[in-house]
């Protein structure tokens, strides 16, 4: 429903992001809300700690995108939130599809910014993950392009799951989750990991994906070198080493 307003790929990519709130990013979000004829004071993520606008709220494209979709369908944009909203619930219905639950046994919460999220076990995650690579229908494959064709949308320079994208080059699609979440699908092949990070170290959820990616063979080892001299040093000469328990869903 986005392409009504003529909204590009990059504009996907930003309102499938968590982003870092560059001048960038927030004029892509502005971008969007602008073509839609949204006030950006619609939006209610949270301001972010020391900055002026909510534009530079990492989830700031999320809710441009819920806000596009219910202008479009001429649904309330001032209580877009609200769990009983129709956009909640076309969020809601497409996950219930994807994973062939009824909607009544996702358990809600409300995320950080104020969106209602969904718990789900990591074999879901994955599953999704590897749907959304699949490419099984025009809208997860442009999901996925988007993504990869603009991945400093998604996060941001030297972010993580920017700079996989980037250096796989279309083969993987990737995106990072607050405590410890990180998810990657190989685009193509149907396949998708989850990863949860019990105490919630984004350190060392890298490190793990890192050392996965490359056992699986999905990335090569110039790559895993390069992502881990990003993500794995603890210092000038020490690297970060993966221990503990893998669980293989």
């Amino acid at each position: 429903s986005l392409e009504r307003d003529g909204l590009t790929d990059r504009d996907l990519a930003i309102v499938c992001s968590s982003h870092r709130g560059s001048v960038e990013q927030a004029r892509q979000v502005f971008s969007i809300l602008w073509r839609c004829d949204i006030d950006p004071q619609e939006l209610q993520c949270p301001l972010p700690s020391g900055s002026q606008s909510r534009l530079q709220h990492t989830c700031s494209g999320k809710h441009a995108g819920m806000l596009a979709v219910s202008k479009q369908n001429h649904w309330s944009v001032s209580t877009y939130l609200k769990r009983s909203h129709p956009v909640q619930q076309l969020i809601l219905r497409k996950f219930s599809e994807l994973l062939a639950m009824p909607g009544e046994e996702f358990i809600v919460a409300q995320d950080d910014c104020g969106a209602p999220t969904y718990s789900m076990q990591l074999g879901h995650m994955a599953s999704l993950y590897a749907k959304l690579a699949s490419g099984d229908n025009l809208a997860l494959e442009r999901i996925v392009r988007a993504m990869t064709y603009h991945p400093t949308m998604v996060a941001g320079k030297g972010a993580f799951d920017t700079e996989l994208m980037r250096l796989t080059e279309g083969e993987l699609v990737s995106k990072a989750g607050s405590e410890g979440i990180q998810c990657i699908g190989r685009i193509g092949e149907g396949m998708g990991l989850a990863i949860k990070v019990t105490d919630g170290a984004r350190r060392a959820k890298y490190a793990v994906a890192i050392h996965l990616l490359r056992q699986m063979g999905w990335i090569t080892p110039s790559v895993a070198e390069t992502l881990a001299e990003q993500f794995m040093l603890l210092g000038t000469y020490k690297r970060l080493e993966v221990e503990g328990e893998l669980i293989m869903l």
